[in-house]
């Protein structure tokens, strides 16, 4: 009998943590009973009473796991720690505020069973933010446009993960692991599967305009070159122009030497200018030196403090 992994990564979502275990069960019940589960919760340090609820479940149920992190360590890392720590023949990554609908996963489990090991969900609308969902557009539509990687529009993690797949990801050893890039980068051939996301209807959402740039500039710095190029570009436009000034200035003073006064007017604009685009280019190149960074030190994905219902295993 195959086992299929549910991965729930949490943060203060002691609301939704039952809530969530129950509908996964029954949809086993119902729709999967030739499947195994395995549930695994993996929790980025909440400061509610989510760990606390877990813990009552990893009591009653044997085939739910946890893992709880020694601190808060991303959005990303965290998920990601939680994809390579799963044994089932495929991995299904769910988010527990329940915007990724449950009821899709019997999809993704077809699909997988017809051969793709890796299935995803994709939004095509959102019961959110309009402005968000708008930002978010543009965002996919920039570094898709810009990336040498083809990307995938709206896709947040939600999918199955085929165990092969969950291996090239243990693999990798990537210290900054952005898995949209990397499921578009280095996965199998993939089916998606559109849906619409649905409000979140309890709890407080930890996403906030802090972490949507986090996450966007993770994306830009790890799959475009588009910061680089727009330093060298635009700088190299700027200083063309800034040469081809002063040579007509330098002209315009030598033929009318008495006469000709430029005043500070056009010394302001020049130095305000080349001063704005230094210090915007410097903070995007700072981006690209602060991923690269990160990877040099080569730190742990999170640093577990307690697991449960699970051996203990390092990475």
């Amino acid at each position: 009998m195959k086992t299929i992994s549910i991965m729930v990564p949490t943060y203060n979502e002691e609301e939704n943590v039952n809530l969530m275990y129950e509908a996964l069960k029954k949809l086993f019940q119902d729709e999967l009973q030739k499947y195994q589960y395995e549930i695994l919760f993996i929790d980025n340090k909440s400061k509610d009473h989510t760990r606390d609820l877990i813990r009552e479940i990893c009591k009653k149920d044997k085939n739910v796991k946890a893992i709880f992190n020694a601190q808060n360590f991303g959005q990303f890392n965290s998920p990601y720690y939680g994809l390579i720590s799963t044994s089932g023949d495929c991995t299904i990554s769910v988010a527990a505020d329940f915007q990724d609908p449950v009821e899709m996963i019997p999809k993704f489990v077809k699909e997988w069973e017809n051969g793709y090991k890796i299935v995803i969900g994709v939004k095509k609308k959102s019961q959110e933010s309009k402005l968000v969902y708008f930002l978010r557009s543009l965002y996919y539509k920039l570094i898709k446009k810009f990336s040498e990687v083809e990307q995938i529009e709206h896709f947040t993690g939600f999918g199955l993960y085929d165990k092969d797949f969950i291996q090239v990801l243990r693999d990798l050893d990537d210290p900054e692991p952005y898995l949209r890039g990397i499921v578009a980068e280095l996965g199998f051939e993939r089916k998606e599967i559109p849906f619409v996301q649905p409000k979140r209807e309890r709890g407080k959402s930890s996403n906030n305009w802090y972490r949507l740039y986090d996450g966007a500039m993770l994306g830009i710095t790890s799959y475009t070159k588009i910061g680089l190029r727009m330093a060298t570009i635009v700088g190299f436009i700027i200083s063309f122009l800034s040469i081809l000034v002063a040579f007509v200035y330098l002209i315009l003073k030598l033929c009318m030497w008495n006469s000709f006064q430029a005043g500070m007017a056009p010394l302001l604009i020049g130095v305000f200018l080349l001063g704005g685009m230094q210090i915007f280019f410097i903070g995007f190149l700072g981006e690209y030196i602060l991923k690269i960074n990160q990877r040099v030190m080569h730190r742990p994905l999170v640093v577990v403090e307690e697991r449960l219902n699970m051996e203990k295993k390092s990475k």
